[in-house]
C-alpha cells in the first residue's frame, strides 16, 4: 500500500490570475466532460483511494468542510508551517511508501502508477524550461554555470515559480523566496513519491522548515519546500516529466475546462501499453519483437489471459522448436527457427501482459526466469540430437561437445550476472553532499558536487564514466546492448544459423559470441567492483 497525502492549500500567486478570475477550490471545480461530472477533488480522491483507502487531505480551516467525504480524513492547518508539521505527523512511523499530491491535480491514472512504481527511492514530477530557438539566438550568451551567481528566480512555468535546477536524472537544487539557486531551469509540478526509508528524513526536514516558514513567500509550495529539504539532506531525488501523459494543476473552472480538452487529446491506453515494454531491451528485441508484441499483449490481456498462461505458450513453442530441430531435416531446422523466434516473442509478451494488466506474482517471475533457461537448453539438446540423427557429423560426438561447451558458457555467464547483481545491491551508494537549510544560496552545495564529480572522474571511475558517456551515441549504445549477447540476440542467432546453416555453425556462433560477451561482462564487473 502507498500512503497518500493531498495538499488542499495551493501556493499563492506569482503569476497573473488564472483564466476565469480568482482561484477556486478543487472541490468546487466540475469536470464537466467526464462521466458523472465529478469535482476535480472527488476525481483525485477516488484515484488516491485505489492506493490508500484513507487518504489524508491537509486543508485550511475555512476550506475543510468542502474537502470532507465519507472516506479519507481531513487535517486542518492554518498556514504553510502547519502544513509541514501536519505532514510530519502523518508520515512519522509510517511503514508504507508516500505519495504527495496537490489537491488541484488533474492527472492520468497511468502517470500516478508510473510515479509510484519508479525504481528511484524519491522522485518528483517537473516541467522543464522551454527555450525558444529564435529568442536564444538573440539573447545574450550565458556565463558558464560555474561562474553563474545564485538567484531567486521570478520566471513562471504554468503558474509555478521556476526555482529548481535539474540535471540529467535528478534534482540538483531547489530555491524559495529565501533560497537562491544557480541558474534554475525547471519548476516542480507538485507530485512527490518517496520510499519509506526516506520518511524519517522527510519528517525531520518538514519540522525544521516549519520553523523557518517566516522566510518563505506565499508562492512557495509545500512540495517545493520538501524537495529542498530532501536534496539538502543528501537524498537523491529523481526527476521525471509528464512525457506522453497528462498532468495539470487547475485553479479555476475555465482552466479546468481547457485542461480537460487538452487531456482528451492524450491516448492514455497507448501510453500504458508503451510503458508495458521494457525500455532497456536489446537491439533485436527492440526492433524485431517489441514493435508489435505489445499489441499481442493488449489483445491477450483484454481476453483475460494471464501472464502465466502466456508463459506456458512460450514454453510449449520452445519445446516444439526443440522437437523440430531434433528431426535433423532441413525443413525441421527451418520450422525450429520459426518456432524458437515465436517462443521468444511470447516470452516478451508474458511480461508485457503483466505490466499492462497489473498482474504480478512470485510464481510468474519464477516461471519466467527459470523456463527461459529451460527452453534455451532444450533447444541445445534438440540441435545436438538432430545433428546426430542426420548422420552428417558421424556419431555426433563433436556436436555434443560443442553443445555442452555452449551450455556451460551460458550457465557461467548467468551465474556472473546474478551473483554480481546480488552483491551490487548490498553496496552502499556514495553519499551526496549536504547543506544546512538555513544557508541562503546553493553555492556551497554546487561546489561540493563539483568536488565529488571531480573525485569520481579519475582512475577506474573515470574510465567507466567515459564509457557511460559514449553511450549517448546510438551506434555505441546498440553495440553495447548487443555485445553482452542478451536472450533476444541468442534466440535470433539460433533461429538464423540453424535455419540457414547447420547445428555446428549454431553452436560455434553461441560459443564465440558468448565468450566475447562473458569476457566483456566480467571485465565490466571487475572494474565496477574496484571503482
Amino acid at each position: 500500500m502507498t500512503r497518500v497525502v493531498l495538499l488542499g492549500a495551493p501556493p499563492g500567486p506569482i503569476s497573473p490570475p488564472p483564466p476565469g478570475g480568482q482561484p477556486a477550490l478543487p472541490a468546487d471545480i466540475t469536470l464537466k466532460s467526464l462521466p458523472g461530472a465529478p469535482s476535480a477533488y472527488d476525481r483525485l480522491l477516488a484515484q488516491a483511494a485505489v492506493m490508500d483507502p484513507q487518504p489524508t487531505t491537509i486543508a485550511r480551516p475555512g476550506d475543510a468542510a468542502a474537502y470532507r467525504r465519507p472516506y479519507g480524513r481531513v487535517v486542518e492547518s492554518p498556514d504553510v508551517a502547519g502544513d509541514l508539521r501536519a505532514l510530519a505527523d502523518v508520515v512519522e512511523g509510517a511503514e508504507e511508501n508516500l505519495l504527495i499530491l496537490p489537491a488541484d491535480s488533474l492527472v492520468h491514472d497511468e502517470l500516478l502508477y508510473q510515479i509510484t512504481k519508479a525504481k528511484r527511492g524519491a522522485i518528483a514530477l517537473v516541467v522543464r524550461e522551454q527555450r525558444d530557438e529564435l529568442e536564444d539566438e538573440s539573447a545574450p550568451e550565458l556565463v558558464p554555470i560555474e561562474e553563474a551567481a545564485p538567484e531567486i528566480g521570478d520566471k513562471v512555468i504554468e503558474g509555478l515559480p521556476q526555482r529548481t535546477r535539474i540535471g540529467r536524472s535528478r534534482i540538483i537544487s531547489v530555491g524559495t523566496a529565501y533560497h537562491a539557486v544557480t541558474r534554475p531551469n525547471a519548476a516542480l509540478l507538485g507530485p512527490l513519491h518517496l520510499h519509506q526509508r526516506h520518511l524519517p528524513v522527510l519528517a525531520e526536514v518538514a519540522r525544521e522548515l516549519a520553523d523557518m516558514a517566516h522566510l518563505f513567500g506565499p508562492e512557495d509550495d509545500v512540495t517545493e519546500l520538501l524537495v529542498l529539504g530532501l536534496v539538502r539532506r543528501g537524498v537523491s531525488v529523481g526527476r521525471r516529466g509528464r512525457r506522453d501523459l497528462f498532468f495539470r494543476r487547475v485553479r479555476s473552472q475555465a482552466e479546468a475546462d481547457e485542461a480537460l480538452a487538452e487531456m482528451a487529446g492524450f491516448d492514455e491506453d497507448r501510453a500504458r501499453l508503451d510503458n508495458a515494454v521494457k525500455g532497456a531491451d536489446g537491439f533485436f528485441t527492440t526492433f524485431f519483437v517489441s514493435t508489435y508484441s505489445r499489441f499481442i499483449a493488449r489483445w491477450a490481456a483484454r481476453r483475460g489471459l494471464t501472464p502465466n498462461q502466456v508463459t506456458l505458450i512460450s514454453i510449449a513453442l520452445g519445446l516444439l522448436a526443440a522437437g523440430a530441430f531434433a528431426t535433423g531435416t532441413r525443413w525441421g531446422a527451418i520450422a525450429g527457427g520459426v518456432l524458437i523466434y515465436f517462443a521468444f516473442v511470447f516470452d516478451c509478451v508474458d511480461g508485457q501482459v503483466a505490466r499492462y494488466a497489473r498482474k504480478f506474482g512470485v510464481l510468474g517471475a519464477w516461471l519466467d526466469a527459470t523456463f527461459d533457461r529451460f527452453k534455451e537448453y532444450a533447444v541445445f539438446v534438440g540441435l545436438a540430437v538432430g545433428a546426430t540423427v542426420s548422420g552428417q557429423f558421424g556419431d555426433g560426438e563433436g556436436i555434443w561437445t560443442l553443445a555442452l561447451v555452449a551450455l556451460a558458457l551460458q550457465s557461467v555467464k548467468h551465474l556472473l550476472d546474478f551473483s554480481f547483481g546480488a552483491a551490487n545491491r548490498r553496496k552502499a551508494p556514495v553519499p551526496l553532499p549536504t547543506l544546512d537549510l538555513t544557508v541562503a544560496d546553493d553555492r556551497p552545495l554546487r561546489e561540493a558536487l563539483e568536488e565529488r564529480r571531480a573525485s569520481r572522474s579519475t582512475g577506474v571511475r573515470g574510465i567507466l564514466k567515459l564509457w557511460t558517456k559514449a553511450g549517448k551515441f546510438r551506434p555505441v549504445h546498440w553495440a553495447r546492448k548487443m555485445i553482452v549477447f542478451p536472450i533476444g540476440e541468442r534466440f535470433a542467432a539460433i533461429a538464423i544459423t540453424a535455419a540457414f546453416f547447420d547445428p555446428r555453425v549454431t553452436f560455434l556462433t553461441l560459443i564465440v559470441w558468448g565468450g566475447i560477451a562473458a569476457t566483456y561482462t566480467l571485465t565490466g564487473r571487475l572494474l565496477r567492483s574496484l571503482a
